[in-house]
């Protein structure tokens, strides 16, 4: 399995980005969807990466940055047919590790309070995200769950990359 940052242009990844789309508009009223289309998430802050196991898509998900102190998770998705394999878990994993080496102190998150988004849920509470209130531009509302992380100082200096700057390959995810 490897995470490589995405530029959105591949026929898989527009496919896989469009279901989840299609899926969020599904099981929330379209004024409470916040997902990203294409054209969104094409933006100098946010950087979008995509999880293969070969030439198979397992997955995405995308930091956006909000602050220089302030990431949120965006388009986290892995394709019905690829679920349980750990795609999920490995992309959130790599943002986390990107957030805190962009010297992010919090890492936030919008999903949906449906049943069918409690996995997600699961997924980001064992990695230590809690409920939180709304951040940025979002606000109070019933189809949302908003939670955080709280990410400690780092170590190192904090990132000297650009935000959006494409890594030169595909980073390995063991």
């Amino acid at each position: 399995m490897h995470i490589e940052v995405d530029d959105l242009s591949r026929p898989a990844v527009q496919a896989l980005l469009q279901e989840h789309l299609d899926n969020m508009f599904e099981l929330s009223p379209p004024e409470q969807v916040y997902a990203l289309d294409l054209s969104r998430l094409r933006v100098p802050q946010i950087t979008v990466w995509t999880v293969w196991r070969g030439p198979q898509l397992l997955g995405c998900g995308a930091l956006k940055e909000l602050s220089p102190t302030h990431g949120e998770i965006k388009s986290m998705r892995t394709p019905a047919r690829a679920r349980r394999q750990g795609a999920g878990r490995a992309v959130l994993q790599h943002i986390i590790a990107v957030a805190r080496r962009r010297g992010y102190a919090t890492l936030s998150l919008e999903t949906g309070s449906h049943p069918a988004f409690e996995p997600a849920h699961a997924l980001y509470r064992s990695h230590g995200f809690v409920r939180s209130g709304p951040f940025g531009d979002y606000r109070p509302n019933p189809h949302s769950v908003f939670m955080q992380l709280q990410l400690p100082a780092a170590a190192t200096p904090p990132r000297t990359d650009p935000v959006a700057a494409p890594a030169a390959g595909p980073a390995t995810c063991g």
